[in-house]
């Protein structure tokens, strides 16, 4: 397989995972008569079967070699922390009818993760990105102000996956085996939460108590929800190797793009002209930053040329 096929395909999959990954509020809506808690519970735990069987089925010592590096051990167990915080919160947004300020979340998310690398790894950004930072916080502050409070959900997704990012970048684990350590870690607290609740008529999987519980279908989804987690980072973990990692950044945008046209026109959530002015500012900022990283990225493919003496 040649190396322009071998890229063609890698963006294709990016494309999939992508598109999986902005249509999920439309599967988290149809789980609505499950509590969130609930459906967080089960996302990890289903996951986790899910991902350690696939890993097992690659390399059997996945684990061992993943806890290996220095420090991962208590940074994967952070990073599943926040993970598990940034699933809960977006599953709750979506079923309380926030899926267009949980998409403002995932648009301001990579423009948090440059700050973040100013902030903690010292990088520096250029005069466009700056600009891109600021149009995108006068957007937050013109939404804060029109409505009366900071839009939390969206700050609340943003910070916690771009810290999620931060640590994992730290820890310098496998996008798939991190993720496989880190739901090794949730996955007895999970269970163990999911147990209580079945136990004591709170639960709704099995039947118990004279409760018929939710019923297949509901049960089918949420132990499908678990394989949907995994599968979009499995592709994009397979893009990144294959595709321009410039060309699969600017892909990312497709997710929260799906997300707010889910939220306005298929849900019906209310999207008015103050808070577009918002929106507005955000993506001119986005517009900005992702031209101006697909531009240098254009430009360090160039071969550099020169004039050869006689």
């Amino acid at each position: 397989m040649t190396l322009a096929t071998e890229a063609r395909r890698g963006l294709w999959i990016a494309v999939a995972s992508f598109v999986l990954w902005g249509v999920m509020p439309l599967y988290w809506h149809a789980l609505t008569s499950v509590p969130s808690l609930q459906i967080v519970m089960h996302r990890i735990v289903w996951s986790t079967v899910f991902v350690a069987g696939y890993l097992t089925w690659q390399r059997r010592d996945w684990l061992r070699a993943a806890l290996a590096r220095p420090k991962a051990a208590w940074m994967l167990a952070l990073s599943g922390v926040l993970i598990a915080f940034n699933w809960g919160l977006y599953i709750w947004a979506v079923n309380a009818g926030h899926v267009v300020e949980s998409s403002l979340g995932y648009f301001i998310n990579p423009l948090v993760s440059v700050l973040f690398g100013v902030l903690f790894l010292r990088e520096r950004l250029t005069r466009v990105q700056w600009a891109s930072v600021a149009l995108a916080t006068a957007g937050v502050l013109w939404l804060t102000l029109q409505y009366g409070r900071p839009p939390w959900i969206a700050l609340g997704l943003a910070l916690s996956f771009a810290l999620y990012g931060l640590i994992r970048k730290l820890a310098a684990v496998d996008a798939i085996a991190g993720l496989g350590v880190e739901s090794v870690y949730l996955f007895a607290p999970a269970l163990a939460m999911l147990l209580w609740g079945e136990a004591h008529g709170q639960g709704g999987f099995l039947p118990a108590h004279g409760v018929p519980g939710w019923g297949f279908g509901l049960d089918a989804m949420l132990v499908l929800g678990g394989a949907l987690t995994a599968l979009p980072l499995i592709g994009f973990a397979h893009a990144v190797r294959r595709a321009p990692l410039s060309v699969v950044g600017l892909l990312q945008y497709i997710s929260p793009t799906l997300q707010f046209l889910i939220g306005v026109l298929l849900l019906g959530e209310a999207f008015d002209r103050d808070r577009a002015v918002g929106f507005v500012f955000i993506w001119i900022a986005l517009a900005l930053f992702g031209g101006e990283s697909l531009w240098r990225a254009q430009r360090r493919l160039v071969p550099a040329t020169g004039q050869s003496g006689a």
